[in-house]
């Protein structure tokens, strides 16, 4: 029971991938300099507050920093309608795929130490991958064919989502896909790697960029160049040296874990029961995801992105050198690659590792405004946060809402740079 709970929200997630007493602007804005200014956070309050009164979120908060300073907390709506529970920053969220960042920081930790080159063979270090086979169509008879790749998998496919893993809606492999049944929580992270390289490769690698379970085999990576469980290895080298307490697979304050909500078919929102919700951040799992499975508070995830904004350091820690940082924050995918999945819905974008990086400004008014070279990734609840190192701007939206909301991010976006201009340029308003 506690299984299938746990396949219906990844169900969710894989499928969509009132103002708070703490105050209505930070107090530490010491400065209008910058981007974030006064009128800033008033047109920030008004999109969150309007975005919770439409109906359209249950709760939401942000966090802004700017030149190491905090511009701006803010908090609407409820983390839990029913219990009667206020957004806050003190509320623990599931963040899903923001999980990812935490896995390429911790993989290229190592790559600093000298234990793997990107351009490595993934089998080489992890010889279950050795002989896999890439889909080459069906014969006559409706059976799949098979051919051997034209390269191997490499690290650095596992980092930017061109290893060809196929996903379950393979309209072929999708079958063998759920057989393999490879991130079944019961699974570790060794089981799991070895019944997904049992499963025929979508396509060859580096031709295509599809979304899926890389970031979970550069977790079982990590494991296999420490010589230590992944949770361990991120408690130890990430996590403490941050002070990023409150974040965890398994919450040790399940009474802050935000309620989660999905919209029904009219609009409304709806709660996904806790049996759900909770399955798998309710006990110490086999499995530790690389991809997803991390929750946290809107304050500890702002220290992961401090120390990205501040070149791998933060508070006395140093997680990563500026040069690593700098490598994870350009653009990995040639332009050969013309087969994206769903990242173009993430504006004017490559994809380096394990972060979305803006390449060019905004395109047209749907799309989602920001600084060129910034880097970014959410979750499928719909939270969400970038650096933008032009600005030296880092912030954090969290929220816990299916499907997922483009919408909010567009909106809050736009309430801090200002709104699309014809001409590929950001409105800068008052």
């Amino acid at each position: 029971m506690l299984k299938h709970a746990i396949i219906i929200l990844l169900v969710y997630a894989i499928a969509l991938t009132g103002c708070n007493k703490s105050s209505t602007s930070s107090q530490a804005a010491e400065s209008e300099a910058g981007i974030v200014t006064a009128s800033v956070r008033a047109r920030i309050d008004s999109t969150l507050q309007a975005m919770v009164d439409s109906g359209a979120i249950a709760g939401v908060s942000a966090l802004i920093v700017e030149n190491d300073k905090e511009v701006y907390f803010n908090a609407f709506g409820m983390a839990d309608i029913e219990n009667g529970a206020k957004m806050d920053r003190d509320v623990i969220t599931r963040i899903f795929s923001m999980t990812k960042p935490v896995t390429g920081v911790a993989l290229m930790q190592l790559y600093e130490k000298g234990a793997f080159q990107l351009d490595d063979p993934l089998s080489k270090y992890a010889p279950e991958f050795a002989d896999v086979k890439v889909f080459a169509g069906v014969d006559e008879n409706g059976k799949v064919k098979l051919e051997s790749p034209k390269r191997p998998i490499t690290i650095r496919d596992i980092t930017r989502h061109t290893a060809g893993f196929a996903n379950g809606d393979h309209p072929h492999l999708g079958s063998l896909v759920s057989e393999a049944n490879a991130m079944d929580p019961g699974n570790t992270l060794a089981q799991m790697a070895k019944k997904l390289s049992g499963i025929p490769l979508a396509f060859h690698p580096g031709e295509e960029w599809s979304y899926g379970i890389s970031v979970d085999v550069q977790a079982y990576l990590v494991e296999l160049l420490s010589k230590e469980p992944f949770d361990q290895y991120i408690q130890k080298n990430i996590l403490d040296p941050l002070g990023m307490s409150n974040t965890a697979y398994v919450t040790t304050n399940p009474e802050k874990l935000a309620a989660v909500y999905r919209k029904n078919e009219d609009g409304k929102l709806v709660r996904v029961p806790d049996e759900t919700a909770n399955a798998f951040n309710s006990k110490p799992w086999p499995l530790k995801p690389g991809g997803y499975g991390l929750t946290s508070t809107v304050d500890d995830y702002m220290k992961f992105a401090r120390m990205l904004v501040n070149e791998g350091s933060f508070n006395g820690a140093t997680i990563l050198k500026p040069e690593t940082v700098k490598l994870m924050a350009t653009n990995h995918l040639s332009d050969s690659v013309t087969s994206r999945m769903w990242l173009p819905s993430k504006g004017q974008v490559g994809f380096g590792i394990d972060f979305a990086v803006r390449l060019r400004p905004a395109q047209s008014a749907e799309e989602n405004v920001g600084t060129v070279g910034e880097f970014f990734w959410d979750g499928a609840a719909s939270t969400l946060f970038w650096v933008d190192p032009k600005n030296k701007l880092s912030a954090v939206l969290f929220v816990q809402i299916f499907p997922f909301d483009r919408k909010l991010h567009k909106v809050f976006r736009d309430a801090i740079y200002g709104p699309y201009e014809e001409g590929g340029q950001v409105a800068t308003l008052p």
